[in-house]
């Protein structure tokens, strides 16, 4: 394994848990961070210990920088991709890509036509319990899949809303499908295989005031035949984990949170995983690093190996057109066929 000088662009509240992930992989890379905020880059060197770098030109013009990980809310990131990408320099994207999916769908042929490794941190998929799962559905232990049932039942205080720029479509893209559910989908996806149509019902409840919805339930036809349902919110206090039930025609799969159970049609059990924080109530940040470094980590290897990571920017497309489908869905009342 090599040790290579990376970029950090964006040390607001998302950069706890990747510069936690630095410091644990400090042998195999060497940090730059930056913010166009100068206080925000001396909290950061203050809390982290990690160096920092005054301009932006010190990442993109140097050429001992070969990979970047940026974490700017999502309406700040297409200009930095574009001078970046352009540096060919390597790009680990926190999520969503972009704020719709045609910007989303931008960022993919960019990134993609400067031939740069590009990944995004979608961090369910490295849960023990999911990859436990994952395992067992590439096995055909749990048959042909038949239905499926998710479930995201956090909460969010108005204050967390009240942050400027918050559950906005200028900043953000929209409310909890783009912001905080988009983990869970993205997991499902990784799982399933992709949504061919939904039917949805969604908003902005009476416990915020906020542009983007906090709610939103509906039914999922998947390319590969099976049925399902989804419901997100952001009004459920005090927050609870979500729940992914995946029931096959061998045996019926549960994920909650980081706890995997499997109860087989022949009488067989199994677990795996444990609970823990999820982020799902008022602190968004209570959860574990440990997924953010397995993420960074497999982006580190991808690069070492000459391969694509794990979730790529294309593979983010996917829980793209879903999110996309679902809120178009809400406001039309009727059923959007997705592109596979």
């Amino acid at each position: 394994m090599s040790r290579r000088t990376i970029g950090l662009i964006g040390l607001g509240m998302a950069v706890a848990p990747h510069a936690q992930s630095l410091k644990d992989l400090e042998g195999r890379v060497a940090v730059r961070a930056w913010s166009p905020s100068a206080e925000r880059r001396s909290a950061f060197k203050e809390r982290y210990g990690l160096p920092v770098v005054e301009t932006l030109e010190a990442i993109a013009d140097d050429p001992e920088v070969t990979a970047v990980m940026l974490l700017t809310p999502p309406h700040a990131r297409l200009e930095l991709i574009e001078k970046l990408a352009g540096k060919g320099k390597h790009l680990l994207m926190e999520k969503p890509l972009e704020r719709t999916l045609k910007a989303a769908e931008r960022v993919v042929a960019l990134t993609e036509g400067a031939g740069v490794t590009t990944g995004v941190v979608l961090q369910h998929r490295f849960r023990e319990a999911a990859t436990a799962l994952a395992r067992h559905l590439a096995d055909g232990d749990l048959g042909t899949l038949a239905t499926v049932q998710l479930s995201v039942p956090w909460w969010r205080p108005q204050s967390y809303y009240d942050v400027p720029g918050r559950g906005t479509l200028a900043r953000d893209g929209g409310g909890v499908l783009i912001t905080q559910a988009i983990h869970s989908l993205d997991l499902m996806l990784s799982l399933t295989g992709p949504a061919a149509a939904v039917q949805a019902m969604g908003g902005t409840s009476a416990m915020h005031r906020m542009e983007g919805e906090d709610f939103v339930g509906g039914g999922i036809a998947f390319a590969n035949g099976a049925l399902g349902a989804v419901m997100a919110t952001t009004t459920f206090h005090p927050g609870r984990a979500e729940q992914l039930v995946l029931a096959g025609t061998k045996g019926v799969a549960t994920l909650d949170g980081g706890r995997l159970s499997l109860d087989f049609l022949d009488g067989r059990s199994f677990t795996a995983g444990e609970a823990g924080g999820i982020g799902g109530g008022a602190d968004p940040m209570a959860f574990s690093h440990e997924w953010h470094k397995a993420v960074i980590s497999d982006f580190l290897d991808a690069l070492d190996e000459g391969r694509a990571p794990r979730v790529t920017a294309r593979d983010a497309l996917h829980v793209h057109r879903l999110i996309d489908a679902l809120l178009r869905s809400a406001r039309e009342g009727q059923r959007v066929e997705i592109r596979v």
